[in-house]
């Protein structure tokens, strides 16, 4: 009995612990998005919504949503242009799956290199992941949201969707960007990330 209590606590333990380092990195993504957003020369806001700007809205961190994914690399993919808000061609290539368990179902989303950066340094273990699902449009950014990632040394990746921000295009038109392709759109809701974005009425 005693040596069971001791196993329970060594267990609860370490998911606390795992818990308190998932929040403290989420905690630190969210305070540099709205430093960036903030700064005038990193902020995609107009200059209106800017003065206006103290902090991006984000749903209630929830570490259900910091998935540990099987990462499975697709060699030898085509690269396709992604579509985009207006027309213009960026070059992408499938580079990876994702392969997860959340709220009891299977996914699979696919994990995406943007050609036209890799020759850039700072961005040559860049990936990218766009995705919809059911909060877009009513809570959520009506196009979808988006993932960094960073390329894996083994067959896990961490997909923490309190990570997910929206396009620069929620905030200004000027922006174009990239459209979510079908396959990623997860079908429930994930009420993680950033929120759905309320320009300042003069800029409707």
């Amino acid at each position: 009995m005693y040596r069971l209590f001791v196993l329970l606590l060594f267990f609860f333990g370490n998911v606390l612990a795992q818990d308190s380092s998932d929040i403290k990195r989420i905690l630190s993504f969210q305070d540099q998005l709205n430093r960036e957003f903030a700064a005038e020369e990193t902020s995609p806001l107009t200059p209106k919504d800017l003065k206006e700007f103290q902090s991006l809205d984000f749903f209630k961190i929830d570490t259900s949503f910091c998935v540990r994914a099987k990462f499975v690399r697709t060699p030898y993919e085509t690269p396709f242009i992604m579509k985009t808000t207006n027309g213009s061609e960026p070059l992408y290539v499938k580079y990876g799956e994702a392969h997860f368990v959340l709220q009891e179902k299977a996914w699979v989303l696919h994990i995406y290199q943007n050609q036209g950066l890799t020759t850039q340094l700072e961005y040559e273990n860049y990936l990218f992941l766009p995705f919809t699902d059911q909060t877009n449009g009513e809570t959520s950014y009506g196009g979808g949201r988006f993932i960094d990632l960073k390329i894996p040394s083994g067959d896990q990746i961490l997909i923490d969707f309190n990570t997910a921000y929206n396009p620069y295009c929620a905030y200004n038109d000027r922006y174009s960007c990239p459209i979510p392709p079908e396959e990623n759109n997860v079908n429930i809701k994930i009420m993680a990330g950033v929120k759905k974005y309320t320009k300042h009425p003069e800029n409707e």
